[in-house]
């Protein structure tokens, strides 16, 4: 069964650091490009960063360039998304998925999805 599992939510103050892990069972992660994508009360899900199977990476928002950072270990099989200067904005579920290469900025597309983690940023 294929399945991916988010990892490493939590509460941090602004300008805190966390960093989340998305790890893969049942299939292979290195044959595929990872996203990550969050979604805030009320508002749609939005792409963060994807990284496809060569390690090449893309950002979705201008607002997260510079202080997320996606990397991938293909011998642990997992995903991570580095969070830095965490800001109350940033407070959302976040979600990893996988698909077969190029990223795809509609999240609509996108075929195999973890069940989230909760970020809060909050004082």
């Amino acid at each position: 069964q294929l399945q991916l599992v988010e990892s490493g939510g939590g509460l941090v103050q602004p300008g805190g650091s966390l960093r989340l892990s998305c790890a893969a069972s049942g299939f292979t992660l290195d044959n595929y490009a990872i996203g990550w994508f969050r979604q805030a009360p009320g508002k749609e899900r939005e792409g963060v960063s994807c990284i496809r199977s060569s390690g090449s990476r893309t950002n979705y928002a201008d607002s997260m360039k510079g202080r997320f950072t996606i990397s991938r270990d293909n011998a642990k099989n997992t995903v991570y998304l580095q969070m830095n200067s965490l800001k109350p904005e940033d407070t959302a579920v976040y979600y990893c998925a996988a698909i077969s290469d190029p990223c795809r900025s509609d999240s609509r597309l996108w075929e195999y999805w973890g069940q989230g983690t909760q970020v809060t940023v909050s004082s």
